[in-house]
């Protein structure tokens, strides 16, 4: 008897063109399995076919037993007592034979009800031509069928009664028989027990080989199917990662954006507005804001430059972290351009050398110094405070109220949000309102001395 395996069933496939377009959240991933039998073990050509074929190896099993059953019937020569099949016993055993074969076909399917089938028509041949016709080789076949789709919980009840009533068939159709001519040229004759005993035994023989075996393949395809699923899961988890890093990195562009076009464009207006306010008292300050305003354009179109690039396909090798064209410094000399009695005070030293955290200290203070512009111009005093401690890098951005003030928490938010997600990648807190004198923004961002 021969093991078979498992029917492999086909990834599902995701259709072609049903992507999501760049800018929106990729769609949820799909449990596509990556791993499968044919993939996960190393198969031979034979095994690797019947496992892509296993209707092959049902009609082989079904001609293991079919081809020799009806063969042997058709040149049967012994009867009990003695002579040949008579014409109804023979036309019995022919069609119980043929209805095996047939059954054997739906073994896969419904492997207990195939089992009772065989099991019956077994019993119906032992009982009227006092032979099985070869039926305890598909009863064997029927047993291995349940024990390697159902293990040991339902093979043992299937081979204890398929066994049992088997041998009883067995039993009482040799019962029957006084002697049974095994060969009439050498004279040898054995009795009804040795007939029973004989029988019984191979149908027991036959089933123990069937159940160890099924039980056998059953735990195999158990622990292969145990691994093939670790291995789907373990693809999918990590395909799951990728797509978070691809949205996480797409919320960060976003941010970047948000900041290099809200500040450029809020500052390069107030410098517009500016300019064409002086331009009839003051021609030359006037051309110099409006240079000022050229500056601020194309170093912002620098910066999306920087950032759009890491949108495109062919340039895979470009840094994830956009970094501005300018530091803290000359950010603050933009916006004393723009009119804001800006100051910048520091303590504590110099800000680590790490790129991420001086990018997000540098939009930090971009985005608070623009909501300044855009909600309090005419503020009196805007103090802008970095201050290196031994554990973090502490930005406080506050102004003082002015004449015509706006409430920040008018706008959309959205600045404040970039600003705490900047501060949550360092695992620090951010505090931004108003105060009795303005308005504040404090950012604590954890950083340990590298000493």
């Amino acid at each position: 008897m021969t093991s078979e395996d498992v029917r492999t069933p086909a990834a599902p496939q995701v259709p072609p063109g049903s992507g999501a377009p760049p800018h929106a959240p990729a769609a949820p991933i799909e449990p596509t399995p990556e791993f499968t039998e044919l993939t996960a073990r190393r198969l031979g050509p034979v095994r690797a076919f019947f496992v892509r074929h296993p209707v092959v190896m049902d009609v082989l099993v079904m001609a293991w037993f079919g081809v020799p059953a009806i063969f042997s019937l058709l040149l049967a020569g012994v009867d009990a007592p003695g002579g040949r099949l008579t014409t109804s016993r023979l036309v019995t055993a022919i069609v119980c034979s043929l209805a095996t074969v047939v059954v054997l076909w739906w073994r896969r399917r419904a492997p207990v009800v195939a089992l009772v089938v065989i099991t019956v028509l077994a019993v119906i041949a032992a009982v009227v031509t006092y032979n099985t016709s070869g039926l305890e080789l598909a009863v064997a076949f029927g047993v291995y069928a349940v024990a390697a789709s159902g293990g040991p919980r339902r093979a043992w009840p299937a081979f204890g009664g398929a066994t049992l009533v088997v041998v009883a068939a067995v039993v009482w159709g040799g019962a029957a028989l006084d002697a049974v001519t095994i060969s009439a040229e050498d004279g040898v004759e054995i009795t009804a027990l040795t007939y029973q005993i004989t029988g019984a035994s191979v149908v027991v023989m036959f089933n123990l080989v069937a159940i160890a075996i099924g039980t056998s393949v059953h735990n195999r395809r158990q622990h292969v199917a145990s691994i093939i699923d670790r291995g789907n899961r373990l693809a999918l988890e990590r395909d799951q990662r990728e797509q978070i890093a691809v949205v996480d990195e797409r919320n960060r562009i976003a941010r970047e954006l948000h900041d290099v076009v809200a500040h450029s464009l809020t500052v390069m207006i107030t410098l517009s507005d500016g300019a064409a306010g002086i331009a009839e008292r003051d021609p030359t300050r006037a051309r110099s804001t409006m240079q000022d305003v050229s500056e601020t354009g194309r170093a912002a179109l620098a910066d999306m430059r920087r950032v759009l690039g890491v949108l495109r396909t062919d340039n895979l090798g470009a840094s994830l972290e956009p970094s501005p064209t300018q530091g803290v410094d000359d950010l603050v000399s933009q916006f004393r351009g723009a009119g804001l009695r800006v100051e910048l005070v520091r303590a504590g030293g110099p800000l680590p050398a790490d790129s991420g955290l001086r990018l997000a200290v540098y939009r930090i203070v971009q985005e608070a110094l623009t909501n300044v512009l855009r909600y309090a111009p005419l503020s009196p005093a805007v103090t802008v405070g970095l201050d290196r401690t031994p554990s973090a890098v502490v930005v406080d951005v506050s102004n003082l109220a002015g004449p015509g003030n706006h409430p920040q928490g008018g706008g959309s938010g959205r600045g404040l949000i970039g600003m705490r997600e900047r501060v949550a990648v360092f695992g620090g807190t951010l505090e931004a309102g108003a105060t009795p004198q303005g308005w504040r923004v404090r950012a604590l961002l954890p950083w340990e001395d590298e000493a």
